[in-house]
């Protein structure tokens, strides 16, 4: 019985999803302003063949906008997430922009801050990629800041982990309209 008790107890402290997965496929590490890692995330996005679902605090890049677009152009599910405090505060935010071209937006509103910068690409699936890190997609996380990349490819398991956490996030976010002030993505 202390045994059970114990496990239990165990249990409810690690909490739910915590246990480990197994550490396959390959990492990319980039550190800015040194490592490209805003065309990092361009490549990546432009071989995305099924969907990209984004988590995004802030979204000024309008060059990963740009990926975003056209992958949606390409016949790619685009997703997006977002920091609604970010959205409103942000003059230079291209979340609207991004509503008004149809992609499906939803603004996180539950928490202080929705911190997250997180892209998935092709979750499910074998050639899933995670893409995570401190690094904002902003114009300023690539030439001004010291920010932190990874990209993941080749763990199905994490990706899936990502996913369904993006998805639960998703479930308690509000859907932006498209009808909200669209703002241009001109060149960056």
């Amino acid at each position: 019985m202390k045994k059970l008790l114990a496990a239990l107890l165990l249990c409810l402290t690690v909490g739910v999803g915590a246990s480990p997965l197994p550490a396959t496929g390959t990492v990319e590490v980039l550190f800015t302003p040194w490592d490209d890692a805003e065309g990092a995330i361009v490549s990546a996005l432009g071989e995305a063949k099924k969907s990209i679902h984004v988590q995004a605090y802030l979204l000024t890049s309008r060059s990963i906008a740009k990926a975003l677009q056209d992958a949606q152009t390409r016949g790619v599910a685009v997703e997006v997430l977002a920091d609604r405090e970010m959205v409103n505060k942000g003059d230079n935010s291209l979340i609207p922009k991004l509503a008004a071209e149809g992609i499906p937006v939803w603004l996180e509103t539950r928490y202080a801050v929705a911190h997250n910068k997180v892209l998935l690409i092709d979750v499910p699936g074998e050639k899933a990629v995670v893409i995570t890190g401190s690094y904002n997609f902003t114009w300023s996380a690539q030439a001004r800041n010291a920010e932190n990349l990874l990209i993941l490819r080749g763990n199905p398991a994490l990706a899936r982990r990502y996913l369904d956490n993006w998805r639960r996030h998703r479930d308690e976010a509000e859907k932006m309209s498209e009808s909200k002030e669209s703002k241009g993505l001109g060149s960056n």
